[in-house]
């Protein structure tokens, strides 16, 4: 279990709030936090407002929590990222991850099933595009290259740009077990969501078995400071049940098969119910406090330093804070965490 953590800034998606977080940024890396990250769904994409931080800032990590797989090819992503390190001098940390069906197949128009072996393959691509040893070559199912038929013109190539590092270090977004196991055995981190610091660690000690020294697990952690905890709570709430109840199709949401897995089973599943029903007010109240409580640090500031306790007995290795931006609660958590 983690002792010590470091301290992250998770700004999600750009354009949720409408504004430009580089204030918020400058004031993270002056304050000693270990890395920046953004986001993607099916809006704006991950890797422009990341770029936009990091041409300003000189020292803090940049992060995709995550990119998603299905919009772009392997050797598109590949490309992205070694652009990216290279003009930030080597800072970047790629987070990618396969998402949902309701994505996958309704916004990019590509196919879901196997989300493993795609992921095996697209790891394997990009890590050859910026080995740079040899032109790039899969015989992989899902993105075969050259790609077969066609114009029967295609050909092995190599990156005309040499890539500053050789291995940039590749997080995987993964909620089930297997997936998890995946990130342990084939990447250098982990980016969890919905990590509950008391249950989840027995959940993934199996799946997490194999990671190696160093391995990293970051997790995002919804942060909403104010002395009424009962109001802190209940703003926590509403992102939990958009995702329980929104990102995922009634049949088929991997968000809500983490909090069955939680033991929230039934919880989860009443706040899919009203959320579909379009009673989106009833369904934020229907998250339960204890797992908002869990998932979330709340309330008055001596009240969140109570519970990092928790998260820094956790196999979590950096606390990527979310919905925090101004400099005396960046500055009272980076305390709290690096102490």
């Amino acid at each position: 279990m983690a002792t010590d953590m470091s301290i992250g800034l998770a700004l999600g998606y750009w354009g949720r709030e409408g504004d430009d977080a580089t204030a918020t940024v400058l004031a993270a890396e002056e304050l000693g936090y270990d890395s920046v990250w953004t986001a993607e769904a099916y809006g704006s994409d991950a890797f422009t407002p990341l770029t936009w931080y990091g041409a300003r800032t000189r020292r803090i990590g940049l992060g995709t929590a995550v990119a998603q797989l299905s919009a772009r090819s392997p050797t598109a992503t590949a490309m992205h990222a070694l652009t990216l390190d290279h003009l930030s001098g080597g800072r970047l940390r790629l987070g990618v991850g396969v998402s949902g069906p309701q994505v996958v197949e309704g916004w990019y128009g590509a196919p879901f099933p196997r989300p493993l072996e795609r992921t095996r393959e697209y790891l394997d691509i990009m890590r050859q595009v910026w080995r740079r040893e040899a032109p790039v070559t899969s015989d992989g199912p899902h993105y075969p290259l050259p790609l077969p038929g066609g114009a029967g013109l295609g050909r092995p190539l190599k990156p005309i740009t040499r890539p500053l590092r050789p291995r940039i270090p590749v997080y995987l977004g993964a909620e089930g077990p297997r997936n998890v196991a995946l990130a342990a055995g084939a990447a250098d981190g982990w980016v969890p969501m919905f990590f509950h610091p008391e249950r989840s660690p027995a959940l993934y000690a199996d799946a997490l078995a194999s990671a190696p020294e160093g391995f990293d697990t970051a997790c995002t952690v919804t942060v909403v400071p104010g002395t009424d905890t009962a109001a802190a709570l209940y703003t926590a709430k509403a992102p939990l049940a958009f995702y329980i109840g929104g990102m995922g199709a009634a049949r088929r949401n991997f968000h809500l098969d983490v909090f069955v897995r939680l033991g929230f089973g039934d919880a989860a599943r009443k706040v899919q119910e009203l959320f579909l029903a379009g009673r989106r007010g009833e369904a934020v109240a229907a998250v339960p406090d204890e797992l908002a409580d869990a998932l979330c640090l709340v309330g008055p500031l001596p009240r969140i330093a109570e519970r990092l306790e928790a998260w820094r007995a956790s196999p979590v290795t950096t606390l990527l804070v979310a919905g925090v931006r101004d400099e005396p609660t960046l500055r009272a958590l980076r305390d709290m965490v690096l102490g």
